[in-house]
């Protein structure tokens, strides 16, 4: 008799920080990719705040990429890992601007001139708000797959799609996506509160 098996489920970004680092340390790329994926955001964010423009910020995410393969297996506690990571990319993004102001100075350059970007002063919650978008993208991501997809499709798509298309997309009828809506937000209040954003 054949016994068929459901394929396993790799990694992706729902796994814990737990279970994605031990497979990053056992090796297994996918895990890392995940790992990435899931703090990809949160790592670009810092840099943007701190006036980097896209071309910047993906530097500094490459730079905290390294130190964090290169930390990875000297990290103690894993629940730190997401402030770990955003002290990281403060500090890249900190160097960045510091680079940056230097280079005006040497060149001269009046710092008025320079794109509107915010090179001189960056507040000190930079990171604080960085962790809570993480800790939202976060519980959004722990949502069930239906109340997760929907608050992407009504909340993170620009320009807002309307009703009918998202209820195509998910299968719903759309007079039952404000009831379904109304459910999917109580739930990730829920998720917020347990995390201690709201």
């Amino acid at each position: 008799m054949t016994v068929l098996r459901t394929p396993k489920a790799g990694p992706d970004r729902t796994w814990s920080d737990r279970r994605l680092v031990d497979a990053c340390l056992a090796g297994d790329s996918d895990a890392w990719s995940a790992l990435l994926a899931k703090y990809k955001n949160l790592i670009y964010s810092i840099p943007l705040k701190f006036g980097a423009s896209a071309d910047d910020a993906n530097d500094v995410f490459q730079a905290v990429c390294i130190e964090l393969y290169n930390g990875l297996p000297s990290l103690r506690q894993v629940d730190s890992l997401p402030g770990w990571i955003a002290t990281v990319a403060r500090h890249r993004s900190y160097h960045w601007k510091r680079e940056r102001l230097q280079r005006f100075h040497r060149e001269g350059t009046d710092l008025d001139d320079a794109p509107a970007e915010r090179l001189a002063g960056t507040d000190d919650d930079v990171i604080e708000q960085a962790q809570q978008e993480q800790g939202i993208r976060d519980a959004v991501a722990d949502l069930n797959e239906r109340c997760r997809r929907l608050v992407e499709l009504l909340f993170f798509e620009q320009p807002p799609r309307p009703y009918a298309e998202i209820a195509e997309e998910l299968g719903l009828a759309t007079g039952s996506i404000g009831f379904i809506r109304g459910r999917c937000l109580k739930k990730l209040q829920s998720q917020l509160r347990r995390a201690g954003l709201a």
